[in-house]
């Protein structure tokens, strides 16, 4: 771009190129602008550390195009320029003070400045391992000191559900946290994505995160089989008409006073459709607690969620679901209605904890998450032959990856091929008939020679 005096008419009209372009100030040299092909400019300088040939040249930035004027740059990097003479080296001194920067200090600058494109779930799940892990057992470390061996540890101690007392969660309270091997790998990775931001920012040299064995972290997937799926259907029918029992614990003080007529509790009607609309839909619990009657397409038998986990998309809404809802009274703009603050209906709904509670301890299914009723809705679909493909659109699946779990359950098209060389070796044997998609002839029993 040559040089010229840097001002704010200059910078009006820099234009990015397809490689880098520079603008060199005339009145104080070793000063400029560099624009990236992405658009993106910032102030530099440029100097030599040293004398003669081997000096070397290095380069600094000032501050990016926009957060300050040309005028107020030129005067920071006439103060840079000024160490130099006297022997200084601005960048070095730079890198010095990033890597004096503690690991609490550097998580909240990522969640300050390197989550804008997360979710705020995502953000809130990111806080939490933090709090609840980072900050006690690596906070107070300078990030240029952290090296493999401190992560392993780190690791191993988030795994046995290890901490210490820190003064970074509350003062003066030791935090007991829970651990565990998936905890561990989870938060390790996010360790890693928070390393991997500060190198791009130039905090660090490199990532000691990259590459560090972790533990397998196994995703719990629980499938409901046919005999489970009427047991829930009992209960929920119970649980919206007569009511769920009370399991009473006999151990507790005050239990002999308890009524001995039949004690049960009748579950909201709403709390019952939630569940089973997890269930129809295969969404996900959040999906289906924030959803809005302006959000359903009946006419085309469709959810328009604005906002899931994998940002918006379309849910297919089947018939036994159209149905469920169709029959379900409105109250407010929530599908699944709340009155535990205002007007019904105004607000979500938290959870659903009790209810699930009573409903799947009813059933026989203890143990079982609500997140298992969106697995259980896939493995369906997969062990019907729909195809791995398609089970991944109706749950929202970005990643090809994320359905292969299902993969084990998608048996269908492997039994046709094994009823088809089965048929083939049958009917060459004379024992059953080589058409295509002929039935399964079972071998006559061979008797055993003794």
């Amino acid at each position: 771009m040559g040089s010229a005096r840097i001002s704010k008419r200059i910078v009006d009209a820099l234009v990015p190129g397809a490689v880098d372009q520079y603008v060199w100030d005339t009145e104080l040299p070793g000063f400029g602008i560099r624009v990236r092909p992405s658009g993106a400019a910032t102030y530099i300088i440029t100097y030599r550390v040293g004398s003669g040939r081997r000096a070397s040249k290095k380069r600094l930035v000032i501050s990016v195009v926009g957060k300050c004027t040309p005028d107020e740059a030129r005067k920071i990097a006439r103060q840079k320029l000024a160490l130099v003479v006297t022997g200084g080296d601005p960048a070095a001194d730079r890198a010095r003070k990033r890597a004096d920067l503690t690991v609490a200090e550097l998580c909240d600058r990522y969640l300050e400045e390197g989550c804008a494109l997360k979710k705020a779930s995502t953000v809130e799940a990111d806080k939490s391992r933090v709090h609840a892990h980072i900050k006690p057992l690596l906070g107070k470390k300078l990030i240029g000191e952290i090296d493999r061996s401190d992560l392993e540890r780190f690791m191993r101690d988030v795994a046995d559900g290890r901490t210490r007392r820190s003064e970074l969660i509350r003062p003066g309270v030791r935090s007991v946290v829970r651990g565990g091997k998936g905890t561990a790998t989870r938060t390790l990775r996010q360790i890693g994505g928070m390393f991997s931001w500060a190198v791009r920012q130039r905090l660090m040299p490199s990532n000691p995160a990259a590459g560090l064995e972790k533990f397998p972290d196994r995703k719990s997937e629980r499938f409901l089989s046919s005999s489970e799926l009427a047991a829930l259907g009992a209960a929920l029918r119970e649980a919206e008409t007569t009511g769920v029992p009370w399991r009473i614990d006999a151990a507790k003080s005050g239990v002999k006073h308890v009524a001995k007529r039949r004690q049960s509790t009748v579950s909201d009607a709403y709390a019952v459709a939630a569940i089973r609309l997890l269930l129809l839909t295969g969404c996900r619990l959040g999906e289906i607690l924030n959803l809005r009657w302006a959000e359903i397409d009946f006419e085309r038998g469709l959810l328009l969620l604005p906002d899931s986990k994998t940002g918006r998309k379309s849910v297919i809404l089947n018939a036994p679901a159209v149905v469920m809802l169709s029959e379900l009274p409105r109250i407010g703009i929530y599908v699944i209605a709340s009155s535990s603050a205002g007007l019904p209906g105004e607000k979500p709904r938290a959870d659903l904890k009790r209810p699930w509670a009573a409903v799947s301890r009813r059933a026989g299914l203890e143990g079982v998450r609500l997140h298992d009723l969106r697995h259980t809705h896939a493995s369906i679909g997969a062990g019907a032959g729909l195809g791995l493909p398609v089970i991944g659109k109706l749950l929202g699946h970005t990643q090809p990856s994320t359905t292969a779990r299902y993969a084990h359950v998608d048996n269908d098209p492997l039994r046709k091929a094994s009823n088809a060389i089965a048929n083939r070796i049958a009917a060459a044997m004379g024992e059953g008939s080589d058409e295509p998609g002929a039935d399964v002839i079972l071998l006559p029993a061979t008797k055993v020679h003794r």
